[in-house]
């Protein structure tokens, strides 16, 4: 039949575009390669115009009829054990929604972190073999952990675009190279290049709430000017607004849209009153908070009879352990993540409800995914400047309150003057009744999220919970197999790579269903497993999330040949209580062989990549330049992309023309949370170094600047990064301050704030002008030249 229709066409006249379409469907590669090739005009053309006619040709149908819309919604940092839906205290008012109108997951797996889950929820592979082992920030040069997603893994938005579908994304991306970030691009690695048509949120992996670092499509905007504005709540509105957009301009195309708010990562912000709902509620500590879930867990079914709770890593704070006149700091603490929580997922019951508003809702899928990897410990022991643990900045309990204290005490947790974390023991709390916390790939507590999916027009609701073994790479499958979509071989001329994942579509109608899954591979910072056919082997490996210090020299000595292995039997132990290690040797040893095989295919080794900048902090990604010349209108230069002030020798050299008593910035790097800001205040210079709140550091120049031309130099000096730093201003070749700080930060002030020339974007660095903000510079500066020494 095939050659019978090739002759046919070689024979006749048509156009060589007609016969290449048709060449292309008679052997079947339509949805083999995208995009389509063009379709043929119905045009007659003649060489004479009266002669020809012209007809549009009927635009081709892709899809199946009645394509679904598809809504995924992606929360941040939340274990099993946080939302009612699944035993938990926090009230999810939208999660709870889309759970009893569809089908409930206590089962379904991430890779324990953000830019790796994210990776692999788009794409449908495994999180190294698609470059992202770890977050971008911490990218090295190992095939698994280059933190570039290849063009050989396309995105299911790009799949659905070429299909028809309009798409959109929403809230956090964090999966853009971070010296990719700048408003001068690249852009192919940014939501638009990956296939979303349309994109609000912020490219960095977090971001203040109050003051966020905003990207609509390719260019870096800012938050409106009201002091009340909050990102989750915008994303709502701009979520509904896009929605509008499609409704009028492309009525007959199904969407797809993917709402990851980047809530409730850190800084947890809130405004007071959603935290005052759980005042009190939490006041006897972590330990308790646990055995009341585990009990209401058991009693409702969210877990299997016969589970166990297990029990707290030694390593780890008990309640009894904090002392009484800390225990108020961490109750608040806890009090404003659970404000956090509910704010966030009454967002997501915003849009849920817009689609019912507009007659959307029972033709749209939505996949409702709690959280991107188990609640997060990096709030270590509490504290009001997140980023302290990640730059291994010693600091005490006591320190973070008496800081906490000259902003306002125990009500400015939550608000922009601080960039709030709870403690550890929260966040194990929050994985009830598993082991672990976000960034522990070994245990459950890492990586089994809740997950609930509705779809009225196609999946008949039901109260029995499916507890089949899946993971985030089964999405993409899954909505390939909803749609009748073959997954394509060819995607913008880059060969494929084969789908991991598999699609989950058997259980929308038998909970009971058997696990299509057979295996599944785990890593994150070496904490690492496999599971198979009902077991999972792991080990721990050498990052304790929880610990203050994350003691380097124990990273330094670790060789992952020592690490011990444990072995669970899943069909029956449910939370990983019972190590089967010493009564199965056979069987572990045999599935340790098995993760090296699955490792190794799948880009993963050296086992431990993600951890080598935690080893070698002079590897962390950043700038190749070394020296810069920067206008008066240098704006939102990512800190990842800037120089490294504050953390490198450096020469800043200012040209200038100041008025009688200027005031306002000369430049600025950071924020709130920590940073650095060179500025003029009535004609005095002055400097101020925020080490992460715990400590600032200022200088000013005894006299004021006079009005006229000057040349400011700032000169920085420090033997190594993290080491005390000396700093120099003068003025015209005259000393005019320095001073000399006891810490210095070594890897970042923060993960979205930026450096900005002539005013301070974002939250402001200095407590002196922060009613002032953005306190633009009212002279003139010609140039600022930075030179790292």
């Amino acid at each position: 039949m095939k050659s019978f229709h090739i002759a046919t066409l070689v024979a006749s006249k048509y156009s060589a575009a007609f016969l290449a379409v048709t060449l292309i469907a008679v052997r079947g590669y339509a949805q083999d390669a995208l995009p389509f090739p063009p379709t043929p005009l119905d045009s007659v053309v003649k060489p004479l115009l009266q002669d020809s006619t012209m007809k549009w040709p009927a635009e081709p149908q892709r899809l199946k009829e009645g394509a679904p819309n598809i809504l995924i919604v992606l929360i941040d940092d939340v274990g099993f054990g946080v939302s009612e839906v699944f035993g938990g205290e926090v009230s999810t008012p939208a999660f709870k929604k889309i759970a009893s109108q569809g089908l409930r997951y206590n089962a379904f797996h991430t890779t324990a972190i953000c830019s790796p889950t994210r990776a692999s929820l788009l794409t449908g592979r495994n999180h190294t073999r698609v470059g992202s082992g770890t977050i971008s920030e911490r990218a090295v040069a190992f095939d698994g952990f280059t933190g570039i997603i290849p063009r050989e893994a396309a995105t299911v938005a790009e799949v659905l675009h070429h299909y028809g579908y309009k798409t959109s994304a929403f809230g956090k991306w964090h999966n853009t190279p971070a010296t990719e970030t700048t408003s001068m691009g690249p852009f192919d690695r940014w939501p638009t290049g990956y296939g979303f048509d349309y994109f609000f949120g912020f490219i960095a992996g977090e971001t203040s709430q109050w003051e966020p670092r905003l990207t609509r499509n390719r260019t870096h905007i800012e938050p409106p000017h009201d002091e009340n504005y909050h990102l989750s709540e915008g994303m709502a509105e701009e979520a509904l607004q896009w929605l509008d957009n499609h409704q009028a301009y492309s009525p007959d195309k199904p969407f797809l849209m993917y709402w990851a708010p980047g809530a409730v990562h850190g800084p947890h912000h809130v405004a007071q009153e959603w935290a005052d709902k759980y005042r009190g509620k939490f006041d006897d500590g972590w330990d308790a908070y646990r055995e009341r879930v585990y009990k209401r867990q058991l009693e409702t079914g969210i877990i299997p009879e016969g589970t166990k709770l297990t029990k707290r890593d030694p390593t780890m704070q008990g309640w009894e352990e904090i002392p009484e006149s800390q225990r108020p700091f961490q109750r608040r603490l806890m009090e404003v993540y659970a404000g956090f929580v509910e704010h966030t997922d009454h967002q997501v019951l915003r849009v849920i409800d817009g689609l019912e508003e507009r007659g959307l809702r029972e033709n749209t899928l939505v996949i409702y995914i709690w959280g991107d990897n188990g609640s997060s410990a990096e709030g270590v022991q509490g504290t009001v400047s997140e980023l302290l643990a990640q730059n291994q900045i010693p600091t005490t309990v006591d320190q973070q309150i008496a800081a906490l204290n000259q902003l306002g005490g125990l009500d400015a947790i939550g608000t922009a003057a601080v960039d709030n974390m709870y403690h550890a023991g929260w966040a194990w709390a929050g994985s009830t009744p598993f082991k672990g916390t976000k960034l522990v790939a070994s245990y459950f507590g890492g990586t089994r999220n809740p997950m609930a999916i509705s779809w009225p027009a196609g999946i008949e609701p039901s109260d029995e919970i499916r507890s089949q073994f899946h993971h985030v790479i089964d999405i993409v499958p899954t909505i390939y197999d909803i749609l009748e979509i073959t997954p394509p071989k060819v995607v913008l001329g880059a060969e494929q790579m084969p789908m991991d994942g598999r699609s989950l579509a058997y259980t929308f109608e038998d909970a009971a269903a058997p696990t299509t899954k057979k295996e599944q591979f785990f890593d994150n910072f070496a904490s690492r497993g496999i599971y198979k056919d009902g077991w999972m082997a792991c080990t721990f490996g050498p990052l304790y999330p929880w610990d203050p210090a994350n003691n380097p020299e124990r990273m330094q000595g670790w060789n992952s040949e020592d690490d011990v292995w444990e072995l669970y039997d899943l069909r029956s132990d449910f939370s990983q209580a019972n190590d089967l290690a010493a009564a199965h040797p056979e069987r572990l040893a045999k599935m340790k062989k098995e993760f090296l095989v699955a490792a190794e295919d799948n880009k993963d080794f050296p086992i431990g990549g993600a951890i080598w900048t935690r080893i070698h902090p002079e590897d962390v990604v950043g700038t190749k330049y070394t020296s810069w010349t920067f206008g008066p209108n240098t704006r939102r230069m990512p800190e990842f992309t800037a120089p490294g002030l504050g953390k490198k020798n450096n020469r800043v050299e200012i040209d200038l023309e100041v008025g009688d008593k200027a005031s306002g910035v000369l430049y600025a790097l950071g924020g709130a949370a920590g940073g650095l800001t060179c500025y003029m205040d009535a004609g005095y210079l002055c400097y101020e170094y925020n080490l992460m709140i715990i400590e600032r550091y200022t200088v000013k120049s005894k006299e004021p600047i006079a009005a006229g031309e000057h040349t400011i130099v700032v000169d920085t000096s420090l033997p190594k990064p993290g080491a005390p730093l000396t700093l120099v201003m003068s003025v015209d070749g005259d000393e005019v301050a320095k001073m000399t700080t006891r810490l210095s930060v070594p890897a970042a002030f923060s993960a979205s704030e930026t450096f900005d020339v002539g005013v301070d974007l974002g939250s402001p660095v200095s407590l002196d002008y922060a009613e002032k903000r953005p306190f633009k510079f009212n002279g003139t500066i010609r140039t600022v030249k930075v030179e790292l020494k």
